[in-house]
């Protein structure tokens, strides 16, 4: 059953999703500011982490850009920018999840909760997974955006343990159709189908290193946390971003600074008065990336040099030295060890209690 009439004015959306399309659009030569004011969302609204948009101002807000980006493939394209952290999801016990049909399950239920412009069931068959989109509100013309927002979401949250996508839409097939194919690997779109719904043949996992992806995940995420602890340092949190990006050879200061449309000297000066120097900022998030490397995933160190931007193994271990005062071996050791059992640490206690000279007692002894 659609939702209609007064529903449309109940806040629902987190304004985060807001944020995050403005950025979108913004990359693609479309004011912001043009958007909200066609949607009549107040734009000091954005500022207020707990404020919410109703369905009718979303709406109005995606089918004007809609109009703007003039792109079939657009909306999808920003619905995968909606990863774990587009949506505020730093639940990565998600990524340790070894059931993968339980974490795609658990990744469509949070998206019913979060995003409820469209409802989805999911069906298990062996090692297919099927997921059904079903229509909350009367979208009308805005349908296929929406759809795409969602599919391309689905697609970002589900590569983590799938490699291969079919989606299929119950609408013809866009006038750009080719330029579809150009969206990610291992996908398929079908259109003129029965229903909207994607297929994820788990049996296909992802073949790429997974232990690196989960490592990349909580590093970012840390950083993250890190860098929104003062929204006033603005210049620190873009130049956090583009390094947390590209950690290794391209996050110099030259190539950060053009990224942010600034000069290297004025990038250093804004960091220089917030009490930050460059430098340390990237050594700061490349001492994270590393040391998630080494503690969740068995990465060659030669790989993990190499990704950090560093020429050899040696440079890189001892950087990681001078950053934390232990080699990237030690670290790396010292995470494999397991806790010892009670059986033992009590044996050790009462071996610490035993005179010398005498034999520790057996137990039926």
């Amino acid at each position: 059953m659609k939702n209609n009439g007064m529903a449309l004015d109940v806040p629902l959306i987190s304004i985060r999703y807001a944020r995050r399309f403005l950025r979108f659009t913004q990359k693609h030569g479309i004011s912001g500011t043009i958007v909200l004011k066609e949607a009549r969302i107040d734009p000091a609204l954005l500022d207020n982490p707990d404020a919410f948009l109703t369905m009718r101002q979303l709406l109005t807000m995606l089918r004007h850009a809609d109009a703007l980006l003039k792109d079939d493939t657009a909306s999808f394209r920003f619905g995968q920018e909606l990863d774990l952290q587009g949506h505020g999801l730093l639940g990565f016990a998600l990524l340790r999840q070894q059931d993968y049909r339980k974490l795609v399950n658990m990744v469509v239920q949070y998206l019913r909760v979060s995003l409820p412009i469209m409802d989805m069931e999911i069906h298990c068959t062996g090692e297919d997974i099927s997921i059904r989109l079903h229509d909350s509100w009367e979208l009308g013309e805005l349908r296929p955006f929406v759809t795409n927002i969602y599919m391309g979401s689905i697609h970002a949250l589900a590569s983590l343990v799938c490699r291969r996508f079919t989606f299929e839409y119950d609408y013809p097939c866009p006038a750009k159709a080719s330029s579809f194919q150009h969206l990610g690997e291992g996908i398929e779109m079908k259109f003129n189908c029965e229903h909207n719904r994607v297929l994820l043949p788990l049996s296909g996992r992802q073949a790429r290193d997974d232990d690196a992806t989960v490592a990349n995940y909580l590093a970012t995420a840390r950083s993250q946390e890190q860098a929104q602890g003062d929204e006033s340092l603005k210049v620190v949190i873009q130049v956090r971003h583009e390094i947390r990006n590209a950690p290794g050879r391209d996050s110099t200061l030259e190539r950060v600074a053009a990224k942010l449309g600034m000069s290297p000297r004025s990038v250093r000066r804004h960091l220089s008065l917030s009490g930050f120097a460059f430098s340390g900022l990237r050594n700061e998030i490349r001492e994270m990336f590393a040391t998630r490397y080494l503690v969740d995933t068995d990465m060659a160190l030669e790989k993990i040099a190499e990704y950090l931007g560093y020429s050899d193994q040696a440079s890189f271990s001892k950087a990681y030295r001078g950053w934390t005062g232990h080699t990237p071996g030690e670290v790396r050791r010292n995470a494999k060890v397991p806790p010892p059992s009670w059986d033992s640490a009590e044996e050790e206690h009462q071996n610490q209690n035993v005179p010398d000279g005498e034999t520790p007692s057996q137990p039926g002894h």
